[in-house]
């Protein structure tokens, strides 16, 4: 397994966080105070902009020593290497995106129910996304909302490292720690925030007082 830590997972949107330049600027920002893990998402964008996008993103992450994440599109992770990619249920399976990736690059995989969970290659996934918990406007094909009680019972029934994602703000992130999830993934909690680097301050001290 490649070790990644989950506590505060920044997803980036460059349309929330208002272009390329400023979405690189948040990210390293968020590094700075506080995220663990960053992920570049960016559905609507096309390869060329992916491309320089984890570059830039790389640039400004390795020296800090935050891993990127890219999801879905391996080509790019591997053009810029990336510490690894994430994928959903609809995307290429997991033992495939390991053949292609290696196995020294993190794998995380989204889950949204018990069913999914258990169907989980153990051997080849480095993490799970759980979610989405909460009703959420930054990914317009989620799954249905989970909810505090079956996201309880999904944390008392997984075996990897577990990130909760899916309408995650300040004041919501206690409960999914408490429940056995190992951080939290924010989009919307951090990108287009006014002040982002007091976003990630505060989320990341919600997570450790949950934790202690």
């Amino acid at each position: 397994m490649n070790p990644v830590d989950l506590t505060l997972y920044l997803v980036l949107d460059p349309d929330l966080c208002g272009g390329l330049d400023n979405m690189v600027e948040t990210a390293r920002i968020a590094a700075l105070n506080g995220a663990t893990v960053i992920q570049l998402r960016a559905p609507n964008q096309k390869k060329r902009w992916w491309l320089e996008a984890a570059q830039a993103l790389k640039a400004v992450l390795d020296p800090l020593q935050i891993p990127l994440i890219i999801n879905d599109h391996i080509d790019i992770a591997l053009a810029v290497d990336a510490a690894g990619v994430h994928v959903g249920q609809s995307d290429l399976p997991p033992a495939v995106v390991r053949t292609l990736i290696g196995p020294h690059k993190i794998l995380g995989l989204s889950t949204s129910n018990a069913e999914q969970l258990a169907a989980v290659p153990l051997a080849l996934v480095d993490y799970i996304g759980v979610g989405p918990v909460y009703p959420t406007g930054t990914k317009l094909d989620a799954s249905p909302v989970i909810g505090m009680d079956e996201f309880a019972r999904l944390m008392r029934a997984k075996t990897l490292p577990a990130v909760a994602i899916g309408g995650i703000k300040q004041g919501t992130a206690a409960p999914l720690i408490t429940a056995g999830v190992d951080g939290v993934a924010v989009v919307s909690a951090i990108c287009g925030q006014a002040d982002p680097a007091a976003a990630a301050r505060q989320l990341l001290s919600e997570i450790t007082g949950a934790r202690s």
